[in-house]
């Protein structure tokens, strides 16, 4: 054993001290050699059988020989937790972040490392191991594109860089295997056994669905074990939720629900803490959570769904009811996973969930270290429903994994934009020579059925996306081959969709001067835009009254309306409360959105630059601040000035002392509700000098 094993064995003992041995998987992938192989490798083992740690291992070979490491994840809750877990190895001297550039060991979102394979090749040159975890999403539609596109000119540009992809058993591992000249290992041993079933309402003798979860949380309850439940819906989150804590709240004892009290209080604190009351939506949670039962959707406060994550792993509640999208974002297990609805909505309407999608969520169940087995449920209402289910997905074969590129048009532009602005192509021959080195292409060139036809679907798909680029003035060509315009580079270097790109040039253009409104309503309809959604079905004419005094007239009123009206009182310093009760929409995401809005600005002034439209552009600094800081005016200097000082403290200031803060003492300063020694500090420092 050299030193090198010797010192990754050091590390991995210090920092996980509850693997006291590798389990089988495990085993067999150190066993395969894929330490001391510099090939690449798709690791393939079930959910929970430790995948992590064995990226980690590999990581760790490549920094301790001199080299670098990127650890790819799909979402930015998984990169928070990896990075937080990765932490531990600093006190062995290896540096912990975000970037390469700063780091040995990179946590990078695809997006993120994407933009590395564009234009910081020098960076890109210095990583000697890419991990990309849940390779699976390759397939998927919105990030598989960017992930697949920025291995292959990774592959193009360093091809020294090894790459090894961790993911769930996938059906065409071959040929993903062939296209990343891999070796495979797969197994199937899973440290907590899985058993899977499809329950019936009429077996269980209950009315409906719910009742069936209730019964399966009153056995979670006797046995001591947790129960995730995954529904279709925000609102079915909420109304399953609220439904089954009102069943067992008689079956908690008094340690518990002291214990689910404090949980309850932590909730209710966020917003307090953000100087709004709790809403409608705050307030419903923590009456459940009262319960030991909680709710896990996008339309929470961050810090909400951060505590009741980390309560569940703590053992401090019974049961989460979440959308699908859990089953893609932090570790989260459960000795019971219970997947009610089985159809998704889409835009043909209700859609069976993939089997692929079936396999994560129950591979959620079984805690490794707590629990001796998990156990999956999909609930059906009759006994020839749950045959065709248990046949459908219980021992049905997943779905064949293809690429997703050419069906996402957005991805398609942004591929010839990239490979033409970083000078990688300057003829179409060029492009078509990228597009065939990814997985689309490998896909197409191998397939017996679509050999010819599908390269020749390839290049008509390349040339049209070109000639709209060439028609929309973001790429020309010039005798020295195909360039990006300005505003091409400009879109090139951004993180947004050609559409969002060519939607606010246009307002540009159209427009004799910038009305704020009316650009925010078109930021609204951008793709790139975070929505903030309707809770229900009450009256949305509130939403049409605000457009309507902002000068912004609208037929139809939807989430993108919604958001539109919801950014503009929060400009206006209205908090969630205010916004929620004003408009009936989950307003907890109101943070978010708005500062999305505030960097789309800053985006729309950049390409008023480019294209030289400079009549009232002078506000869209002032606009952008004050989405982001959520206030008038008034207090933009202050605000900006001081650092944490944030929109409530400011506005209390002003209203106590005007807006000439000279001559005010420490002592009165500190009268001001949430104003301590260090904000007063500040406060004098900026307006004494």
């Amino acid at each position: 054993m050299d030193s090198t094993d010797t010192k990754i064995k050091e590390i991995i003992k210090e920092s996980y001290p509850n693997i006291k041995e590798f389990n089988p998987a495990q085993n067999a992938v150190i066993d395969s050699g894929f330490l001391e192989d510099q090939t690449n490798y798709i690791i393939a083992i079930p959910t929970a059988s430790g995948k992590t740690v064995l990226g980690v291992m590999a990581a760790l070979n490549a920094v301790l020989n001199g080299g670098k490491a990127v650890y790819a994840v799909p979402l930015i809750s998984i990169q928070n937790e990896k990075v937080k877990e990765f932490k531990k190895f600093e006190q062995f001297g290896i540096k912990v972040g975000k970037h390469p550039s700063s780091s040995d060991l990179a946590v990078m979102v695809f997006e993120s490392f994407d933009a590395i394979t564009r234009f910081s090749w020098n960076t890109l040159r210095d990583i000697d191991l890419l991990i990309v975890d849940e390779f699976h999403m390759i397939g998927e539609y919105s990030r598989g594109p960017t992930i697949e596109c920025a291995i292959t000119r990774s592959r193009i540009l360093n091809p020294g860089m090894r790459i090894i992809a961790l993911s769930a058993t996938l059906k065409n591992m071959n040929e993903l295997s062939s296209w990343l000249d891999a070796h495979v290992v797969q197994h199937d041993f899973r440290p907590v056994p899985l058993y899977k079933d499809v329950l019936t309402t009429e077996e269980m003798e209950t009315k409906n669905k719910n009742e069936v979860i209730v019964k399966i949380l009153n056995t979670s309850i006797e046995e001591s074990s947790q129960a995730l439940v995954f529904v279709s819906t925000r609102r079915f989150t909420e109304s399953l939720a609220k439904y089954t804590s009102g069943k067992i709240k008689r079956r908690i004892s008094p340690d518990q629900r002291s214990k689910f009290h404090e949980v309850s209080q932590k909730i209710l604190d966020v917003p307090r803490k953000r100087g709004s009351l709790p809403t409608e939506v705050c307030l419903k949670l923590a009456e459940c959570v009262e319960n030991g039962v909680a709710f896990h959707h996008a339309g929470l406060f961050d810090k909400q769904k951060e505590i009741i994550e980390d309560e569940f792993r703590a053992g401090n509640l019974l049961m989460i009811t979440a959308t699908p999208s859990l089953m893609y974002g932090v570790n989260l297990p459960s000795k019971n996973v219970v997947i009610r609805d089985y159809t998704r909505w889409t835009s043909q309407g209700p859609q069976p969930i993939p089997v692929f999608d079936y396999e994560q969520m129950s591979g959620r169940a079984g805690r490794p270290g707590y629990d001796t087995e998990g156990y999956s449920y999909l609930i059906a209402k009759s006994v020839d429903e749950a045959y065709n289910l248990k046949e459908h997905y219980v021992y049905g074969e997943i779905e064949t994994t293809n690429s997703k590129l050419i069906e996402n048009r957005d991805a398609v532009y942004r591929q010839i934009i990239t490979q033409v602005a970083s000078t990688l192509a300057k003829k179409p021959a060029d492009l078509l020579e990228f597009f065939d080195k990814t997985f689309y292409g490998f896909q197409m060139g191998n397939n017996e059925y679509s050999n010819s036809l599908g390269i020749d679907s390839m290049g008509y798909e390349i040339n049209s996306s070109l000639e709209f680029l060439v028609q929309n003035g973001i790429i020309m060509p010039t005798p020295d081959g195909l360039k990006t315009t300005e505003f091409g580079m400009l879109i090139a270097k951004s993180k947004y969709t050609v559409e969002t790109a060519v939607r606010l040039r246009e307002f540009a253009t159209r427009s004799s001067e910038i009305n704020t409104s009316q650009l925010l309503y078109e930021i609204c309809k951008t793709p790139d835009m975070p929505r903030i959604s309707f809770k229900g079905r009450k009256s949305k004419e509130p939403v049409r009254d605000k457009l309507n005094k902002a000068e912004v007239f609208v037929v139809d009123i939807g989430n993108t309306e919604a958001t539109a009206a919801t950014l503009m009182e929060w400009m206006d310093e209205r908090n969630e409360y205010e916004i929620e009760n004003a408009f009936n929409v989950y307003a907890a995401s109101t943070r978010r959105s708005a500062y999305e809005a505030s960097l789309l600005v800053k985006f729309f002034k950049n390409i008023c630059n480019v294209i030289n439209f400079y009549s009232g552009v002078d506000v869209l600094d002032m606009m952008s601040a004050r989405l982001y800081y959520g206030v008038k005016p008034d207090i933009i200097p202050m605000v900006m000035s001081i650092k944490r000082l944030g929109r409530k403290r400011a506005r209390s200031l002003v209203k106590a002392f005007g807006e000439d803060l000279r001559y005010i003492t420490r002592e009165e300063l500190l009268k001001i509700d949430g104003i301590g020694p260090k904000t007063a500090e500040a406060i004098l420092e900026k307006y004494s000098s």
